[in-house]
C-alpha cells in the first residue's frame, strides 16, 4: 500500500475546515484514502471544502464551542461513516471582531477574551470529549496551537493563552488515553500564507516576518497539512503528547538574528 492511502478506510474530523489550514488538511486526509468530516462554523465554507473533496466528504455546521453541537457533529460523522479514527482539531476565533480586539491587556474586552477561550480551547476540549470515547487503539488526535503561545507580544494575549494552553491539553490527553492505544500531538505554526493572511498583511509586516525566519519561504496550508497528516498516521505511532513547532526556524534562534538581518549585517 502507497502512501498516498495511509488513511485508507479511515474516518477523520477536521475542525475550522472551511478555510484556511483546516481546508488544507482536510484535502490531505482525503487524498491519503480518509473518509473526512469538515466542521466549519460558516456552512458555506464547509460545503465548499466537502464538494473540493467529493463523495468521501460530509459538510458539517457546527460552533465547536456550544457541546450539543458537538455533539451532535460527531454523531452525524458516525451516522455517515460508522467509526473515527482521527480527530484535527483546528478551529480558532480570527473574526475582526474577537481577533481584532484582543489587544491590550488593560484595556481587554472581557467577552473577547471569553470567546477567544471558548472557540479556540474550549472547542478542542469539546471534541476530545465527544471522540475518544468512539476510537479504538490506533486512534490520533492533533491539535492545532501556535507559535503564540511558546512567545510573547505586545497583542494577542488571548490568542497566545489559549493556544499555549492546547500545548498542555496535549499532554493531558496523550497521558489520559495512551493506554488505549490513542495519541495526542499539536501542531505549532508561525505565519501561514493563508488567503486571509494574503489578504490581510501588508508588503512590510511580509518583510518583517522575512527577516524573523531562517527560512526564505512562508509555510502554506499544505506544508502544515503535510505535518498533521504525519502525526495522524501510523508512522508516527511512537509520538505523543508533543508540539511540533513548523514556523521556517523564526522560533530556533536568538532575536539578534532578525537584528542583523534589519540592519543588513552579516
Amino acid at each position: 500500500m502507497g502512501r498516498a492511502l495511509r488513511f485508507s478506510g479511515r474516518v477523520a474530523i477536521v475542525t475550522g475546515a472551511g478555510s484556511g489550514i483546516g481546508r488544507a488538511c482536510a484535502l490531505r486526509f482525503a487524498a491519503e484514502g480518509a473518509r473526512v468530516a469538515v466542521v466549519d462554523l460558516n456552512e458555506a465554507s464547509a460545503a465548499e471544502t466537502a464538494a473540493l473533496i467529493g463523495g468521501t466528504a460530509l459538510a458539517v455546521t457546527a460552533d465547536v464551542s456550544q457541546e450539543e453541537e458537538v455533539r451532535a457533529a460527531v454523531a452525524a460523522t458516525i451516522e455517515a461513516y460508522g467509526r473515527l479514527d482521527v480527530l484535527h482539531s483546528n478551529a480558532a476565533v480570527l473574526s475582526r471582531s474577537v481577533y481584532g480586539r484582543d489587544l491590550d491587556l488593560v484595556d481587554m474586552d472581557v467577552a473577547v477574551w471569553d470567546r477567544t477561550m471558548e472557540v479556540n480551547l474550549r472547542g478542542a476540549m469539546l471534541f476530545i470529549k465527544h471522540t475518544v470515547p468512539l476510537m479504538t487503539a490506533g486512534g490520533a488526535i492533533v491539535l492545532t496551537s501556535s507559535v503564540s503561545g511558546l512567545l510573547g507580544d505586545t497583542d494577542h494575549a488571548a490568542y497566545g493563552s489559549a493556544k499555549a494552553a492546547l500545548m498542555s491539553l496535549t499532554r493531558y490527553t496523550a497521558t489520559m488515553y495512551g493506554s488505549r492505544g490513542i495519541r495526542c500531538n499539536s501542531v505549532a505554526p508561525g505565519l501561514v500564507l493563508t488567503d486571509i493572511a494574503r489578504a490581510v498583511m501588508t508588503p512590510g509586516r511580509l518583510a518583517e516576518k522575512a527577516a524573523e525566519r531562517v527560512l526564505p519561504d512562508a509555510c502554506e496550508p499544505e506544508d502544515v497539512a503535510a505535518l498533521v497528516t504525519f502525526l495522524a498516521s501510523g508512522e508516527a505511532r511512537c509520538i505523543t503528547g508533543q508540539t511540533i513547532v513548523i514556523d521556517g526556524g523564526t522560533t530556533a534562534h536568538r532575536p539578534e538574528h532578525a537584528i542583523r538581518q534589519a540592519n543588513g549585517a552579516s
